[in-house]
């Protein structure tokens, strides 16, 4: 008798610590601290900036005040300002990290090496690589303590990257810019190389630099396909009238426009096609960076934040601030991965039934005043769309071969879809229109 009652409670007691979660006692899901207490200017590593001189690396720590915990998650925060401004201090990363170490998380808002030109689209990839290296650095600065003095009382099996604009691409192409070869298009290995690669030299060289997810303000990726489906989960907020860093796809524009990027929304898109975790919520009608100096939208953004970490932890509190609808409609443009092979995943949630076996062929592209189609199977309808989903034109007939104007449309990025007689659809074709 005493051996079963021994046995049911030694039962009982696994089977609690079982359900017990890193939020049972409010931590990470709430306020459970009253302060907080901040170690500015730690130098976390050094490299060379693009004028070629020596820059110090630092970055702002904040830790709950009076905490006991010895394994901490680290939200590592990374300020935007187009790579050639901005700071760790800057509004945002402030109100970031010192909000999070009130719920138990320590925070790091980091520096990184600024500046670059002449302001054209390679010269600002090398400053988004450069940014890569120096986060990459930050976070092996973190593995090196943990593995060392353990002074910061990391997990190092939960850190976070995140960051607004500039810092949201940062940390973006720092999660899903994996392979030297996914960047050809702008740089070539032998730049990258010479630049000390994707993993880069700034400090604490033989660490990790693994992270476990991704937060992005309003930030975009150069190419939506590089992101796979064993990659981190992605939290994404952004504006839908974004005329810096487009919510869609489209030109980032931080005075000067630069290059094509990805927005949030193409990042949802693929996320959704590819079975990715990925949580987004769209501000309908706000500009850039919208929750510096909103104060309520800060505190959806800070809501929404903490209910994708919540999640990350493990735990299973009831959400601040659910997902809304995107809106726009986004075409996963045709890409190639690193071996060649066509990606055509799609997000099957757009209901639409697509004939994926037909082949049809546009050229030239880029174009100027008309495009031709070819198309294996005939063809009743066409229709053109520019990167906000919107129609711009349609044409109805019975093809397999025809030419369509566009000498009214204005330069940019259009999607083209093909409608067949069986009432499918061709997945869509990117065509760059250049006048």
């Amino acid at each position: 008798m005493k051996h079963i009652l021994l046995t049911t409670i030694f039962s009982l007691l696994i089977i609690t610590l079982c359900a017990q979660t890193p939020c049972d006692n409010g931590r990470y899901a709430s306020d459970v601290f009253t302060d907080f207490t901040k170690t500015s200017n730690i130098t976390y590593g050094s490299n060379t900036s693009w004028t070629g001189g020596t820059t110090s690396l630092k970055l702002d720590f904040y830790e709950p005040t009076g905490d006991t915990e010895t394994e901490r998650p680290l939200l590592i925060w990374v300020h935007g300002g187009s790579f050639i401004g901005g700071s760790k201090t800057d509004p945002d990363m402030v109100a970031f990290s010192e909000r999070f170490a009130l719920k138990g998380y320590a925070c790091a808002s980091i520096d990184y090496r600024l500046g670059f030109f002449p302001f054209d689209s390679a010269n600002a990839v090398k400053a988004v690589v450069r940014a890569v290296q120096d986060l990459r650095g930050a976070v092996r600065f973190f593995y090196k303590d943990k593995q060392t003095s353990n002074q910061y009382k990391i997990d190092t099996n939960k850190i976070f990257i995140g960051g607004s604009s500039a810092g949201a691409i940062t940390s973006l192409h720092m999660a899903y810019l994996d392979d030297a070869c996914k960047i050809s298009d702008y740089l070539s290995e032998s730049t990258i190389s010479s630049m000390g690669g994707l993993e880069g030299t700034s400090g604490s060289p033989g660490y990790s630099s693994n992270v476990q997810a991704v937060i992005n303000g309003c930030g975009a990726l150069a190419r939506y396909s590089w992101i796979e489906a064993d990659d981190v989960p992605l939290c994404s907020i952004h504006g839908t009238n974004d005329n810096v860093v487009k919510y869609n796809r489209g030109i980032v524009n931080p005075g000067t426009p630069l290059m094509y990027l990805d927005g949030s929304r193409m990042l949802h898109e693929r996320a959704c096609a590819i079975g990715l975790e990925e949580y987004f919520y769209t501000f309908v009608g706000e500009g850039h960076v919208p929750y510096i100096g909103d104060a309520s939208i800060m505190t959806i953004t800070l809501n929404f934040i903490r209910d994708f970490l919540v999640k990350q932890m493990g735990c299973n509190d009831a959400e601040l601030q659910p997902e809304n609808a995107q809106s726009e409609t986004a075409f996963l443009y045709p890409s190639d991965d690193c071996d060649g092979n066509p990606i055509d995943d799609e997000c099957l949630s757009s209901g639409i039934s697509e004939l994926s076996t037909t082949e049809f062929h546009l050229f030239p592209n880029p174009a100027q005043n008309d495009i031709n189609i070819e198309s294996s199977q005939a063809f009743t309808k066409i229709e053109l769309y520019n990167i906000l989903g919107k129609r711009v034109l349609s044409s109805k007939g019975l093809f397999t071969n025809t030419s369509i104007d566009i000498s009214e449309l204005q330069s940019g990025s259009y999607f083209i879809r093909l409608f067949y007689q069986n009432g499918l659809t061709s997945g869509t074709k990117l065509i760059e229109i250049n006048k």
